[in-house]
């Protein structure tokens, strides 16, 4: 319904603004940062943030910012600094509220655990 109420310039400029601030911002780190939240800071309502991003980036708010957690995750899990890392800590660093949702995003996203992930994507000797 609102989709029809958005100009595509306006979408596009809302399209813009969502990733400066979700992206750039690294607002997706926020476990409290809300699509309500989002709306606000940007001057309109979650009404037009839902619409922009399912039209979009065809997905809603939550599936949106957690692409964006496991795309950080990601890199953290096969980074030799974080090595030492359990699963909680690397969730907790790229915003998740608990392990379980953390786990659910990540293998919907990934076809496969965080821990098989890293274990497949960790060189096993250290470089020379």
């Amino acid at each position: 319904m609102y989709r029809s109420l958005i100009s595509p310039k306006m979408m596009d400029e809302l399209r813009d603004k969502i990733l400066n601030v979700i992206v750039m911002q690294k607002k997706y780190k926020d476990k409290r940062y809300s699509a309500k939240r989002l709306a606000e800071d940007l001057g309109t309502n979650t009404r037009y943030i839902s619409a922009v991003i399912n039209v979009r980036f065809r997905m809603n708010y939550t599936s949106f910012v957690n692409k964006f957690r496991i795309e950080e995750a990601t890199s953290i899990l096969v980074d030799h600094r974080y090595q030492g890392l359990r699963m909680e800590e690397v969730s907790d660093m790229v915003g998740f509220a608990n392990r379980q949702s953390f786990y659910a995003s990540f293998y919907k996203l990934m076809g496969m655990t965080p821990r098989d992930y890293r274990i497949k994507h960790t060189p096993q000797q250290p470089p020379q």
